[in-house]
């Protein structure tokens, strides 16, 4: 990867002249319209829901930042040993946005990005005199549209204005981009799950104001002399003050008792009806969440696993969707190194090493390797035997 492109002495940009073939659904993709997006990227208002989407369901939002967190630390490797050290301390120390420094804070914010939208975008900037990378700043994918060049091979990136427009980067050498299979964000599909897993939360919480905050019925029933009658209006006004003050003072943990004479009958409003029950409709829709973003409810703090054994298939599930996100991730990590490599004039490139993603594969790895010298050793040891007997 290029930072800066050698200039000509007229000063314009040297350009290798180069035979590209053009495929045929290439060339009729062109003919319907002269730019089209690659790859498909969702709409601004996509995105906006799944901001949305992270910020209502708690739930989706810690999958998620599981996932970042998962998928381990890594360290970048160069060819050359002696600028290993200089790329060391460049990716440890190398700015990212405002908030943000190393290479592994960059990875996370990418990552997180990935996830969320489907694409990540991210530029190198320079510094002042051009010769080195700055810092990394990582941008927002709805501000930004990828369009064909002048081969099916090349991209374009333009940036969305003010006013709306689009205009081209001048510098594409220095933009990190990188998508999902088909540039679709793992939140898609969730939003119609989502809404009616906040219908049915927003539907406890409204029982729970109206049945949970226990309101009671007081009521008087005057007897038959006239003189009841005529006065049950000013002793039912009465009634009522007692107890409106007595449920007052409660409030300030002053305890009031509540003396009536005659027929008075108080109940709680609601009392005889049952709360539904949620936790099936709640559960499934939870497990389709789930299964969309790929992590076993353990991590979470769902205990729905029956067996050891089904939890270990699921840990092992997870560790494949990890690896998919760091084949990912590990090209755009190459592209920095590399491209800070060739700012300094060095002549060497560099590899991504990622750490094993839990103690568990290390402890797999190990019992994989006893056994396979265990093999070995039965295999010699059976060699040895039939020689011997053919001798």
């Amino acid at each position: 990867m290029k930072l800066f492109r050698k200039k000509e002495k007229n000063g314009s940009v040297a350009k290798k002249s180069q035979t590209i073939y053009a495929p045929e659904l290439y060339g009729a993709q062109r003919s319907c319209s002269d730019e089209f997006s690659l790859p498909a990227s969702a709409e601004s208002f996509e995105m906006e829901l799944y901001d949305r989407l992270r910020y209502s369901v708690p739930i989706i939002d810690a999958s998620l930042m599981k996932i970042v967190r998962l998928t381990g630390g890594f360290r970048v490797i160069c060819s050359d040993e002696k600028y290993q050290s200089q790329l060391d301390t460049f990716l440890s120390e190398v700015p990212v946005g405002n908030t943000g420094k190393s290479i592994n804070a960059f990875a996370d914010c990418f990552l997180d990005n990935l996830l969320t939208y489907g694409s990540a975008v991210a530029e190198l900037v320079p510094d002042i005199q051009g010769r080195c990378i700055a810092g990394i700043y990582t941008g927002n994918p709805t501000n930004v549209k990828i369009v064909t060049g002048k081969n099916p091979f090349v991209r374009r990136y333009c940036v969305k204005q003010s006013d709306g427009s689009y205009s081209e980067i001048r510098h594409p050498e220095r933009i990190l981009y990188s998508s999902l299979t088909g540039g679709h964000s793992v939140l898609r599909g969730l939003p119609a799950l989502s809404g009616i897993l906040m219908k049915i939360y927003r539907c406890i919480g409204q029982n729970f104001d109206r049945a949970g905050n226990v309101r009671y019925a007081v009521t008087y029933r005057p007897s038959g002399d006239v003189g009841d009658v005529t006065a049950s209006k000013e002793r039912a006004l009465q009634i009522a003050r007692e107890w409106s003050d007595g449920m007052n003072c409660a409030k300030y943990g002053q305890v009031k008792d509540f003396i009536a004479v005659g027929d008075i009958d108080i109940k709680v409003i609601g009392a005889e009806n049952q709360m539904f029950d949620t936790n099936i409709p709640v559960r499934q829709l939870l497990e389709q969440l789930i299964a969309k973003l790929s992590i076993p409810p353990f991590l979470l703090g769902l205990s729905w696993s029956s067996t050891e054994r089904m939890s270990s298939q699921q840990a092992d599930i997870l560790t494949t969707e990890l690896e998919y996100y760091r084949r990912i991730l590990t090209p755009v990590i190459r592209d920095i190194g590399n491209a800070y490599l060739c700012s300094r004039g060095y002549n060497a490139v560099c590899r991504v090493e990622w750490d094993n993603i839990n103690l568990q594969d290390e402890q797999a790895l190990a019992d994989a390797r006893l056994k396979n010298a265990q093999a070995r050793e039965i295999e010699m040891r059976l060699a040895g035997v039939s020689e011997e007997n053919n001798d």
